[in-house]
């Protein structure tokens, strides 16, 4: 080890007599920086700036002491890019015994073997005969600490480093010729080869290493995967009478009902229930049960809440909307020919965009709010029969058919429920008569037939029989009624049809009959005007009911709505009808349309089509059927 200090530290005094001219100095100062020294010049000046440079480099540490980033396997910074047919230039390396000189550099660099996983051993070969291990150690021990050299008879040795990049460094000197001092035998000379060398030990500590890394990982995956999952319910606890009390006091509570069910449902679920304790579940159910009305007025309490915040939400954007019609209505305003001739041309355009994109956003925004409307009809039945007349004066006057129905179904379930509780108990008698075995039939001859379990099963057998002929007779019943019902449904609407009809008539030709009959009561008198007066709403009368038109806009509607359902053969609801007639005018309301198409009713048919929650009503244009029958 001194040996190799001194000649570390003769090394800065050895390299100012090297006999190789430097005429480059680029070429100079790459050789000392591959080799790991301080790049200067002979006079002392630093040749390269420190940023390319390792830091913290010792001078006093002499060749290779410090990492350098431009060594091969080393990429602590990236090498800048070399012509690929520049060689590497290597220097003359002078130590205390031997002096190492570099191959020629047109020659490929020395080959190597594939890296062994954790590689802190390489492989030295041709080594001069009289090469020792001090001189050996001499050479290497610049690379870093070794650890062992384990050194052949022949030409060649084993040399294991303490760190990995330390082989890296030692892959350099392959390649160089060994001359030991100034002899010039064969026997002290010769070229040193290095690769890498597998050794046991090193793949033990590697394997060990990955082991610790893999152990590493796994833990903290399992922390990770810990901290993200959630936490374990509590354990329930097991049935007692106690726990049994206190469950029940939980249960009447609002805030702890929640895990009161829960711990009731794993009892029962876990079979607890006998007859010992059938009371007590009995009476935790009935307090679960009691909640239901809670929970429903909650319901019913969110479902106001939410119809606010739509009724508000509406509110917001029809507030919007007249926003949007009076900008509208300022740049019609402003587009008109004596505003319009003030403004420049780069003004107009602007205008002129604005004024498209908000007409594009008030169309969006109409939209919107058609389709809230559109759901409103659809879905709250209670919105449209506040609005609309005649389905208020229909669900008064079928008030009492639907009550009637009402009292039908609960009576035909109440029947229902009994005839369950009677196959319950002839069930139960039938495996009672199972288990009894009574020894002697004395005992059997003494009970009369009435109390004997055969006739208490033909007398609940035959009450059952009479129960089933009143469920059948109710159920007739029920079938006659709401045909009855519907008879009287359709013959309601048809009267409020007409009847509505007569009222517009009446309203609409009220002023021309007042005037006519003004004129008349200064020719003719009173007794001569009323009897007219009477005549004319008579006449008006028979029209409306004979389905007459009532107004020209009314005509204009006829012919839309008979074009728009010949070209639908299947029928259109009202609601679609009604979304393509706003289009054409948007004053036209559903109401309107319906009271026309009821009042003719040779013209349009109302249909119901589709199945269960796809039932809807149709209405069809019959005025070819009604012409042809005629």
């Amino acid at each position: 080890m001194a040996s190799a200090a001194d000649g570390v530290g003769s090394l800065g005094a050895e390299q100012n007599h090297l006999s190789v001219p430097v005429a480059d100095h680029g070429a100079w100062a790459t050789a000392m920086n591959n080799l790991g020294i301080m790049p200067v010049g002979i006079n002392g000046q630093q040749l390269v700036s420190d940023t390319l440079c390792i830091q913290r480099f010792d001078p006093g540490l002499g060749l290779i002491a410090p990492l350098n980033p431009m060594m091969t396997g080393i990429s602590l910074v990236p090498p800048p890019p070399l012509p690929p047919d520049m060689p590497v230039i290597k220097e003359i390396i002078h130590c205390k015994s031997c002096t190492l000189f570099p191959q020629n550099p047109n020659l490929p660099p020395p080959s190597t073997r594939e890296r062994p996983p954790g590689c802190k051993t390489v492989f030295v070969g041709g080594l001069p005969e009289n090469a020792t291990e001090e001189i050996i150690r001499e050479v290497f021990d610049q690379c870093g600490e070794i650890i062992a050299i384990r050194k052949s008879k022949k030409n060649f040795c084993h040399i294991r480093f303490s760190e990995e990049f330390m082989v890296d460094k030692a892959l350099y000197l392959s390649g160089y010729r060994m001359r030991i001092g100034s002899s010039t035998d064969k026997k002290d000379s010769g070229r040193v080869h290095v690769d890498f060398a597998q050794a046991r030990d090193d793949l033990y500590e590697w394997e060990c290493k990955q082991r610790l890394l893999a152990r590493e990982e796994r833990h903290r995956r399992k922390i990770h995967e810990d901290r993200l999952r959630p936490p374990s319910p509590p354990p329930i606890v097991h049935y007692s009478e106690h726990e049994a009390t206190v469950l029940a006091d939980r249960l009447k509570d609002d805030h702890k009902f929640s895990d009161a069910t829960a711990v009731l449902f794993t009892w029962i679920d876990r079979g607890e229930v006998n007859r010992r304790t059938a009371n007590h579940f009995y009476s935790m159910i009935q307090s679960a049960n009691s909640h239901v009305r809670r929970l429903m007025s909650e319901k019913a309490q969110h479902e106001e809440e939410m119809e606010r915040a739509k009724e508000a939400f509406k509110n917001a954007l029809m507030a919007i909307l007249t926003q949007f019609e009076q900008i509208t209505a300022v740049f019609t305003a402003a587009t008109r020919q004596k505003a319009w001739d003030h403004f420049s041309k780069a003004q107009r355009k602007n205008i002129d965009i604005w004024r498209k994109q908000c007409e594009e956003l008030r169309n969006a925004h109409s939209e919107e709010i058609m389709g809230i409307r559109r759901e409103e009809e659809m879905e709250m039945s209670d919105d449209d029969s506040d609005e609309n007349p005649c389905k208020r004066m229909r669900t008064e006057e079928n008030g009492g058919c639907d009550q009637t129905q009402a009292s039908l179904k609960e009576e035909n379930d109440s029947l229902r429920w009994q005839l369950d509780a009677y196959r319950n108990e002839v069930e139960l008698l039938r495996k009672e008569q199972c288990r009894t075995n009574r020894p002697d039939d004395d005992h059997l001859q003494t009970h009369s037939h009435v109390h004997s379990p055969e006739a208490q099963i033909q007398l609940l057998q035959q009450s059952m029989h009479n129960m089933q002929q009143q469920l059948l007779t109710l159920q007739e019943k029920l079938t006659s009624k709401e045909a009855e019902l519907e008879q009287a449904r359709e013959e309601h609407r048809y009267l409020e049809g007409e009847v509505l009809g007569l009222r517009d008539k009446l309203l609409s030709s009220n002023g021309e009959a007042v005037e006519g009959t003004n004129g008349e009561i200064h020719e003719k008198g009173i007794n001569g005007c009323v009897p007219s007066l009477y005549h004319s709403r008579d006449r008006r009368s028979e029209v409306i009911k004979r389905g007459g038109v009532a107004s020209e806009k009314e005509a204009l509607l006829l012919g839309i709505i008979s074009t728009f359902l010949h070209v639908h053969p299947f029928g259109a609801n009202l609601e679609y009808l009604w979304s393509y007639i706003q289009r054409l005018d948007s004053k036209v309301s559903a109401g309107e349309l319906e009271r026309l198409m009821v009042r003719l009713p040779t013209m349009f048919r109302q249909e119901l089509s589709g199945v269960g929650a796809t039932l809807e009503k149709r209405w069809k244009f019959c005025g070819f059927d009604s012409l042809s029958s005629a």
